[in-house]
């Protein structure tokens, strides 16, 4: 039977699937809408399972932070493509997730996930859905959460790098700035005291043999590692790093200036640490076809 152009569009805005399908979902059932609508979500169940090997590296990283300053969010809700990680739908999403965090403090992604949303689904069940819609695997990765007696504050260098800090004195216009530093400067630790024994062995291992190479004596080595261990220091601890506004300052100078104390950050960078598959465009579409 002729499937009209009007049945495709009202299948396609209650199901959220492609045109295609549509029309052949309606076919498939013969024009009835609740049928080729059940077919839809019996292939696109199907569609999900096998994106669930799929690496999902975009996305976008989204922070929240209270009225109040006091409590704040950092998510990372990651896709396969950059295209849908644009979407309207899914930084609804990721927006949505980061003001749970903040509201609901869950103790785990396991918890976050359980959580229901105002239309009765959990978040797990309405990322899935979205799944479904889209066709692309959606993974809710990582979110951290402040809740701070001072202020938290937060930076976002678009959609791709987010950070949160935890300030005690100072202003929201500092957090912001030190938050700004670390988005950009990307340290691994907040102060000396946090990194940890086993870097500094390490590096003192790889300063001094690259010393012994050059022909240094023993004596002199340990005088200069010392100076190398603190430039090392330099470069990985926040609070020692020179401001990216200010190279004069430390950033130790200018929480000092604006009478802070910096008490923890964390920062997040979309899809750090997630292996990418490499595919040529070819072989993507051939496999989209399928």
């Amino acid at each position: 039977m002729a499937i009209s152009a009007a049945d495709i569009s009202k299948l396609r805005a209650s199901t959220g699937a492609g045109m295609l399908d549509c029309k052949n979902a309606l076919e498939e059932a013969g024009g009835d809408m609740e049928k080729a609508a059940e077919i839809l979500r019996k292939k696109g169940i199907v569609k999900a399972a096998k994106r669930a090997d799929k690496v999902a590296s975009e996305g976008r990283v989204v922070t929240k932070v209270s009225a109040d300053d006091k409590v704040g969010a950092l998510v990372e809700l990651n896709c396969e493509t950059d295209f849908v990680g644009r979407s309207d739908d899914f930084n609804k999403l990721a927006e949505m997730v980061a003001e749970v965090v903040v509201k609901k403090a869950p103790a785990d992604l396991a918890a976050l996930n359980a959580i229901s949303l105002e239309d009765g689904k959990t978040i797990e069940a309405t990322i899935h859905d979205l799944t479904l819609k889209i066709g692309e695997k959606i993974s809710l990765r990582r979110f951290a959460r402040f809740e701070s007696a001072g202020l938290v504050a937060s930076y976002m260098h678009g959609t791709k790098i987010g950070v949160l800090v935890d300030l005690t004195g100072g202003t929201k216009e500092l957090g912001v700035d030190v938050a700004m530093h670390a988005a950009a400067s990307n340290p691994k630790y907040l102060n000396r005291a946090a990194v940890p024994s086993e870097a500094i062995a390490k590096e003192k291992e790889i300063f001094a043999e690259q010393l012994r190479a050059q022909g240094k004596p023993a004596n002199i080595i340990e005088n200069i590692l010392k100076g190398k261990i603190d430039k090392y220091y330099g470069e990985v601890c926040l609070v020692e790093q020179p401001f990216i506004k200010n190279e004069e300052l430390t950033v130790q100078k200018l929480l000092d200036q604006g009478k802070a104390t910096l008490n923890r950050f964390v920062r997040f960078e979309l899809g750090e640490g997630i292996e990418k598959a490499s595919k040529d465009f070819a072989s993507e579409v051939a496999e989209q076809l399928k």
